[in-house]
């Protein structure tokens, strides 16, 4: 039987190193591909290209031969881990030195594999021949955005990936497949080429040349759309005279009142009249009550300081405290959403001009709304020619219907009559988009003539100039709000859904701003500069349900939908219709639908299937088979890496996770896959909205799966919990020792629990039917609660502190209930305070807080030591102002045989505090000890070992 060769995957793996760099990637925009296009739920590319890295490249226990010591396999796994952490910052993401060395290592692997021995290490273009021509290729049958691939590429293996939606293909083509055509080719513009004549030479690997085109046409499109269509943008006229650039237009929807007291006044749904709160700056739309005015009252933009009862005044707009209601302006009558849901849907809600943002010497100008402005965003319609335009537009390729029904993200604007694409763009904007889409075919001839009539060349300038239009049109739509404390306007997707917009803001394409098609064009032109081409690469629109695998075998990574979180072919029509109407002809097979895929779609969409069990059957049924398919087409050396988006809604009390979770891991078994381990990837910033303040869950579990051998034996249920005790303890101390934060320990250790699950062919429960994965999935997470709470493993004071802690947290409690536990686990009063870890008096008691702590302790003086004073005293060093790592360290230096037990400790005190107490300031606490541990541990064996000391022996966990 052959032996399978572990991969670093499966045994370690840089974590914090991982996360550090992903979440960092989150706020970097210029250059990065996710900047290509939009796409939702990307993996970043830096968790990509280390989990490629690590997947492919064996550890370093797989070769007794070449590593035949604990310690010579330690070091080269520490050599391995030092390269990904070098690998990965963005930074470094085009450095050829430290790609050179990730793609030896991976060379290394596969001659090592073979029998050979890889080329010199420092020979780049022999180490690319040799993966191009040895190393297996890299498949994602859910590319998506195309991170996968895109780094698959970046490591010099060949890369393909493929998706059912139309929009996520031709991301995927424009970033991996299209750049390695033109790799090293000169620009074919006549400015470029009038350059290059004069320089005689073109020196770029890349696709520079490719880019500067990109770059140069979308300027002539600007220029060209301007010529055309200037005339809807007028200047504006400054206060002190002088006209300055309009930047946008701050529109409020109105709503004829329901009160007849207003005399069927249409009155604003503002949702605040703040249009820049920033400090120095502040400046809002003041509504004036005005008989002489168009519905009795005006917008008059002002600015200067502001009282806090003003400010608040102005922020609350004409919203009511009811959710989604308002208030007439003129009666403060409620306006009701479902008043406002009816006018909607009748055609009734109108707009009107609140305040014109300009561009100012040296900041934003908000001015007061005139008569020019109005008129200038009217006279769209007015004018025959774009009048007509608009009309083609809106009974035409944006006629479909906008999203129905909400995914969990939440949010569609339909509700209020913004029911097809059309709706969700003013006049104006559709002129200009319909402009900018018609521009792309002029450039695609002009392109033709340029270069000596090179159709290729044209489809593929065609189809990245055809993104700057779609980019453009998330920045022009009447979703579109208004930011007041950044001066900016926030683009229709700013999340994953398409909720409604009360006062929004119609930018000016053509100024400068967002949503400007030579902006948007550049930002692919900086896309495409930086791109690093090292191999080919291919994406097809493949259904991963029914693939067929045009290669194989494939090294398997993907990230697949994630239950019914995204509604991707609902909201990626918004792109669809104005890619589709730039790019039909050039992409037909592509385009052939009017909107994207959507019964065939793998997500849990519980209003497409009837009921929320039949989507739940859809989705397992379709990953299933997908992952069935995968199976069939992966490399018999090599793991699968499977991503899944976690949230901590899938956790519910009892342990037992969401639908999401234990179906997809369902279909992973039913799939003949098994899972050999978990690793837990923080991929956002620590300051979005749903993680501040809140232990958010690391956004994605990347399981790492093999083929389960088709002999697998059938096992009982007891069997089963027995083999869950045997394994688990030694798994659980792994997973703390790999660094692994306390708030994704419980995600981590589902990877042991369910490796044990999936290498049997099934298990049986007493009844003979076959255990489900829920089912497993809550007898691994009873087990590994019972043994994180098996007191035993402390001293007596540490068992009594945890006791307490979850009863009476900080707190004070009677001394007679110390007394009684004291007894109950073996020990006096008098040990507790003589420890420090408790106080008694009058009555009462309570534990030590950190802050009375002595701030002189040393743990190799300290005669009563208890796991519990170790970990507060090292919770209190870490965050005190005279304190930090360097203290921490010393402290953990002195602890010896006993920091094993102080970090059992701290994860057990974060579980307590996060899920017992509810106390999330006391879980960061902990979850920031868990997560440092790991450097704590390299600075403390930088200080000398304290000498033996006798540690009472403790008990075991089983």
């Amino acid at each position: 039987m052959t032996t399978v060769r572990k991969k670093l995957i499966e045994v370690s793996i840089p974590l914090e190193a991982i996360n550090a760099a992903s979440a960092k990637e989150k706020s970097i925009r210029h250059g990065h591909p996710s900047t290509l296009h939009l796409w939702w739920a990307r993996r970043p590319l830096a968790a990509c290209r280390a989990v490629l890295f690590a997947q492919l490249v064996d550890d370093p226990s797989a070769w007794p031969d070449r590593f035949p010591t604990p310690d010579a396999v330690e070091a080269e796994r520490k050599r391995l881990h030092d390269v990904i952490a070098r690998m990965v910052p963005w930074a470094a993401s085009n450095g050829e030195a430290v790609l050179t060395e990730a793609r030896w290592y991976i060379a290394r692997s596969v001659a090592w594999g073979l029998g050979e021995e890889p080329p010199a290490r420092d020979d780049a273009p022999a180490i690319l021949a040799y993966l191009q021509a040895k190393a297996p290729p890299v498949y994602d049958p859910f590319s998506g955005g195309g991170s996968i691939p895109l780094e698959a590429q970046r490591l010099g293996l060949r890369a393909y990936g493929s998706d059912l939606n139309p929009v996520a293909v031709l991301i995927g083509k424009a970033l991996i497949e299209i750049p390695p055509k033109f790799a090293g080719l000169p620009p074919m513009n006549p400015e470029a080429r009038a350059k290059l004549a004069k320089a005689g030479t073109w020196n770029s690997k890349g696709a520079e040349g490719l880019a500067e085109d990109v770059r140069y046409y979308g300027a002539w499109m600007r220029d060209e759309a301007e010529r055309r269509i200037g005339h809807l943008y007028p200047k504006a006229t400054l206060p002190g005279g002088g006209e300055a650039t309009v930047i946008a237009w701050i529109w409020a929807r109105t709503v004829r009142s329901p009160d007849p007291s207003a005399k069927g006044a249409m009155v604003p749904l503002v949702s605040s009249y703040l249009l820049s709160t920033k400090p120095g700056r502040k400046s809002w739309a003041e509504p004036v009550l005005d008989p002489a005015a168009p519905d009795g009252y005006r917008f008059v933009v002002q600015s200067g300081e502001l009282s806090a009862e003003d400010e608040e005044r102005l922020k609350k707009g004409t919203k009511s405290a009811k959710a989604q209601a308002f208030v007439c302006l003129h009666s403060g009558s409620p306006v009701e959403r479902g008043y406002i849901q009816q006018e909607g849907k009748a055609g009734r809600l109108g707009v009107r001009l609140m305040a014109v943002v300009a561009e100012g010497h040296r900041a934003r100008v908000y001015l007061t709304p005139d008569a020019v402005m109005e008129q200038a965003a009217e006279s769209a319609a007015a004018d025959p020619a774009t009048g007509s335009m608009v009309a083609e537009a809106r009974d035409g390729f944006l006629s479909g219907a906008t999203p129905t029904r909400a995914m969990i993200t939440g949010g569609v604007c339909s509700a209020y009559g913004l029911s097809t694409w059309g709706h969700l763009f003013t006049d104006r904007q559709i002129v200009a988009l319909t402009t900018f889409s018609n521009l792309v075919a002029e450039v695609r001839e002009r392109v033709k003539s340029d270069c000596a009539d090179d159709s290729e060349y044209a489809d593929f300038l065609s189809t990245y100039l055809a993104f700057a239009v779609s980019k453009s049109a998330d920045r022009n739509t009447t979703l579109c709000a208004w930011e007041s404390r950044m001066d900016r306007m926030r683009n229709t997707f700013g999340r994953q859904a398409l909720p409604m917009v009360w006062d929004f803001v119609e930018t000016n394409p053509l100024a400068g701003a967002g949503g400007d098609i030579s902006g948007t064009a550049f930002s692919v032109y900086e896309v495409l500069k930086n791109l690093i081409i090292s191999s080919s690469g291919s994406v097809s629109q493949i259904d991963a349900t029914s693939n067929g695998y045009p290669v194989s075998p494939v090294v398997i990574s993907t990230d697949p939908p994630y239950f019914d979180n995204i509604g991707y072919a609902d909201l990626s029509d918004f792109f669809y219709v104005w890619l589709r109407r730039s790019l039909n002809s050039v992409w037909p097979d592509l385009f052939r639908r009017l909107l994207t895929p959507k019964a065939e779609e793998l997500v849990a969409t519980q209003y497409r299937h009837g009921s929320k069990a039949a989507a739940e059957q859809f989705f397992m049924a379709g990953m299933s088979s997908a992952l069935s398919a995968m199976r069939g087409a992966t490399h018999s050396d090599m793991p699968l890496t499977i991503y899944y988006a976690f949230k901590q809604a899938e956790s519910a009390d009892d342990g037992v996770s969401s639908p999401g979770w234990s179906a997809f891991l369902q279909a992973i078994v039913d799939g003949g896959l098994l899972v050999d381990g978990s690793w837990p990837l923080r991929t956002e910033l620590g300051n979005r909205m749903v993680g501040m303040g809140t232990n958010a869950l690391a956004s994605s579990i990347v399981l790492v799966c093999r083929k389960r051998p088709e002999d697998a034996t059938v096992i009982t249920r007891s069997d089963f919990v027995r083999a869950l005790k045997r394994e688990l303890p030694d798994a659980l101390a792994r997973i703390r020792e790999a660094g692994i934060r306390a708030v994704d320990f419980q995600q981590a250790a589902i990877g042991p629990g369910m490796g044990v699950f999936s290498r049997h062919a099934g298990v049986l429960e007493p009844d003979d039917a076959p255990m489900t994965v829920k089912t497993a999935l809550a007898l691994i997470n009873n087990l590994i609660e019972e043994l994180e709470d098996d007191p035993t493993q402390y001293d007596a004071p540490t068992q009594v502190a945890i006791a307490w802690f979850r009863d009476f947290g900080w707190g004070e409690g009677p001394s007679g209930e110390l007394i009684t536990l004291a007894n109950a686990k073996a020990t006096s009063l008098h040990r507790l305070e003589r420890s420090g870890v408790f106080v008694t008096a009058l009555g009462k008691a309570r534990l030590v807080p950190r802050a009375e702590l002595p701030r002189d302790w040393r743990p190799e003086t300290d005669d009563e030591l208890a796991v519990w004073e170790a970990a507060q005293h090292l919770a209190r060093v870490l965050d005190a102002e005279d304190g930090g790592i360097d203290a921490a360290a010393r402290l953990l230096a002195g602890l010896g045989p006993l920091a094993g037990d102080v970090l059992a400790l701290v994860f057990r005190l974060f579980q307590i505090a996060e899920r017992d107490r509810k106390d999330t300031a006391e879980a960061l606490i902990w979850n920031r000890l868990s997560t440092e541990w790991p450097v704590l541990e390299n600075r403390a064996s930088d200080f000398a070992a304290p000498p033996p000391r006798d540690v009472p022996a403790q008990g075991v966990l089983l």
